[in-house]
């Protein structure tokens, strides 16, 4: 699988990968508390089956580690892989559960 560059568009709001004609996407609410709320996942059918979702989500999930922010995770796409990861809920916001 190809690796993917992620762009945190911060003027759309969403974290964002560029294949081809596509835009594949995490879009994001952001506090100025220091904390994110990831809201949609969204994969173009075109692109589906590929793990490119996944390799998003895994991404997302790094930068915000990186970023110190606390997560809420309202997206069931986000909330399922970090189930499926749950390492990942060293970075869930205390007190969320899903």
């Amino acid at each position: 699988m190809e690796n993917y560059e992620l762009i945190d568009n911060i003027g759309k709001n969403q974290y964002e990968f560029h294949v081809g004609n596509y835009i594949p996407k995490v879009e994001y609410i952001k506090t100025n508390n220091g904390e994110i709320y990831l809201t949609h996942t969204e994969v173009p059918v075109a692109l589906e089956g590929r793990g490119i979702g996944s390799q998003l989500a895994e991404k997302v999930l790094a930068d915000i580690e990186k970023k110190e922010l606390r997560l809420i995770p309202l997206c069931p796409f986000i909330a399922g892989y970090i189930k499926k990861h749950p390492d990942w809920r060293r970075i869930v916001m205390r007190g969320i559960n899903f």
